[in-house]
């Protein structure tokens, strides 16, 4: 089965969904001979997300293939022109975009920071060929007392729910084991 334009791939943290997700973006450029996009929203505010995007950046540059990165951290939708229907775009990862425009822009509404989201992901699919969303899984505990927490996890459950319903694919990655939960694929 061909894979489709909007791949959704979650799981605990290091899990492997990124490694995964960087393996099937590019069996899919070698596929159809479509260039690699990678969509990095970290900030390095601290010396353990420095180390990790160091890390991703390495894995990157000593892979076989090459990889254009886009460090954006907020506003995907404004890079959005930059890509065709030529393009796999990997997007590491939603959690972090969601952070980032809930901590570093400030943006409080529940509405506004969903309207974001939902514009990025879709100037993203009008313009590639592909894209591969990467997200953590967050919600697998019981919601948490702490009203900040348990807010959080009610919009990333939205989130991944409207990212899942336009989804042809969704995977859910446990030790590095990819689980199919939408679509299927080869």
């Amino acid at each position: 089965m061909e894979i489709e334009k909007l791949i959704f791939i979650t799981g605990g943290v290091r899990s492997g969904k990124s490694a995964f997700a960087e393996r099937l973006a590019i069996k899919h450029a070698l596929k159809t001979e479509n260039n690699l996009h990678y969509i990095a929203c970290g900030i390095p505010t601290d010396v353990e997300m420095q180390e990790r995007i160091k890390r991703h950046q390495q894995d990157r540059r000593q892979s076989d293939f090459t990889w254009r990165t886009w460090e954006q951290p907020i506003h995907l939708s404004h890079i959005a022109n930059q890509f065709t229907g030529q393009d796999v775009i990997l997007l590491d990862c939603m959690t972090t975009l969601l952070n980032n425009y809930l901590f570093h822009e400030g943006v409080d509404d529940t509405n506004t920071v969903l309207e974001y989201v939902r514009e990025d992901i879709t100037e993203l699919c009008n313009h590639a060929g592909k894209v591969i969303i990467v997200s953590n899984e967050v919600l697998q505990d019981i919601p948490y007392k702490n009203e900040l927490t348990r807010n959080y996890q009610a919009l990333l459950g939205n989130v991944h729910q409207q990212i899942v319903e336009n989804a042809d694919l969704a995977i859910l990655v446990e030790s590095g084991i990819p689980l199919v939960k939408k679509g299927g694929w080869k």
